[in-house]
């Protein structure tokens, strides 16, 4: 029966890790190619403009909040302060027995936040070229792991509020 449990932790962890660098590895792939295709181009406009492909490069964080900060404070909190989330995100991934929504929703927070931190250190800005809406009712530019992130944050929030109206306890063993 331990083997059991032991093998099935390491088919999640596995997975995990294999979802955290699919994410890391659509996101740099699909950065690469707006990067080449889009860079310096006109938007282009697809499904009667509901879905522009542009490029942009944000110095800020999450719709561009933050670019307007000196230099040492964008790094600061954007650098530094999400290296270090993030690794507090790997450890509680590591740490806890969870099962389902919740390590999904880390792993998807963490290869979105990894890739996105990848751009920072490297190239100082992170690439963005995707924007959606109708009108002149738009989202700002974001990119595949900014989905990412979105959607596992998306997914702890519902994992959050399914424990809390169904009274389950603080951790879900996995068995």
């Amino acid at each position: 029966m331990r083997v059991e449990i032991a093998t099935r932790r390491w088919v999640v962890k596995a997975f995990l890790l294999f979802l955290i660098a699919s994410t890391i590895g659509c996101d740099q792939v699909s950065k690469h190619v707006a990067t080449t295709h889009l860079m310096g181009a006109r938007h282009q406009s697809f499904l009667g403009d509901m879905l522009r492909l542009q490029y942009a490069e944000n110095t800020g964080a999450f719709l561009s909040w933050g670019t307007s900060l000196p230099p040492w404070a964008r790094t600061a909190l954007f650098t530094v302060g999400t290296a270090v989330i993030l690794f507090l995100c790997a450890v509680a991934t590591l740490q806890r027995d969870w099962a389902g929504l919740p390590q999904v929703g880390l792993a998807l927070v963490l290869g979105g936040g990894i890739s996105n931190l990848a751009d920072r250190i490297h190239h100082g800005a992170v690439v963005d070229f995707l924007n959606i809406g109708i009108g002149s009712l738009r989202t700002g530019v974001f990119n595949v792991a900014d989905m990412a992130i979105m959607l596992g944050v998306a997914l702890l929030l519902l994992f959050g509020m399914r424990r809390t109206d169904s009274g389950e306890g603080a951790e879900e063993e996995i068995t």
